[in-house]
């Protein structure tokens, strides 16, 4: 599919290639390195089902590396929408955009958080909830329940910015040092490997801005999925907002000392 992908677009077309994420980017990687990212040539990759809400499928289903997988190609840009809204207004961004592009979906229904207003631009993040306290930065279908944990802590006099970072490469990197700059403490929420996601991209942008702030990235372990609903799942996997408050509250005693 990449490599009959990659000959429609050398023919001047603009190709969008689907698949379950684990094989989009896990089974046909060299391919894409290869005849797509290398020559710079428009396609457009949709990997579905990712991370652990595909539930029941399990492991061998369940891409937990596939950002990890695209961001170290070259000339790839990645987006991870949180919403039907942001899906539809980055796939139309991906058409415009010149070479290779990866669009993390997911498998449940999710809440709506945009509206038909909303505009989406490549590389850059937002503010979704102002704080001063500590900023979370959430991507994909993690942006809920930021948003979530966020009004909960609110409800404990803690206040907590929320940004949305649906591009993961190229990462904001003016949002993520303003939010250090501010609140002294970035914590990173994703549904993939603490490996080489987005809480390893906002780390790699501290380290080099030499940034001193409390940082603190959740998302799956160094480890394989499992079977089990999406609900069982987030929940063993602490992707809940009750999870997410318990890790505001130790950053949080670590920045008052």
């Amino acid at each position: 599919m990449m490599g009959t992908a990659a000959g429609f677009a050398l023919s001047g077309k603009i190709v969008f290639a689907s698949s379950f994420a684990i094989f989009a980017t896990g089974r046909a990687w060299e391919q894409i390195r290869n005849s797509i990212a290398s020559p710079n040539i428009n396609v457009k990759i949709v990997g579905s089902h990712s991370g652990i809400s595909v539930g029941e499928d399990g492991s061998s289903h369940q891409a937990l590396e596939d950002i990890a997988l695209m961001r170290v190609i070259p000339n790839m840009k990645i987006i991870v929408p949180a919403d039907a809204i942001e899906t539809e207004k980055a796939v139309f961004a991906a058409a415009e955009i010149q070479g290779p592009v990866y669009i993390r979906t997911s498998r449940p229904k999710t809440p709506v958080i945009f509206n038909e207003n909303y505009e989406f631009h490549l590389g850059r993040g937002a503010v979704i909830r102002k704080g001063a306290d500590i900023t979370i930065i959430a991507t994909g279908i993690m942006l809920n329940v930021a948003l979530e944990a966020a009004v909960k802590l609110f409800n404990q006099k803690i206040d907590c910015r929320v940004v949305n970072m649906p591009t993961i490469k190229p990462i904001d990197r003016e949002i993520i040092i303003s939010s250090a700059s501010e609140t002294g403490a970035i914590l990173t929420i994703e549904e993939h490997s603490i490996v080489g996601g987005l809480g390893s991209a906002v780390a790699e942008v501290l380290a080099e801005e030499n940034r001193n702030a409390f940082f603190k990235g959740v998302g799956i372990p160094d480890k394989f999925g499992q079977s089990g609903t999406y609900e069982e799942l987030f929940a063993f996997y602490g992707l809940t907002s009750e999870n997410i408050m318990n890790e505001v509250l130790e950053i949080l005693k670590k920045k008052r000392k």
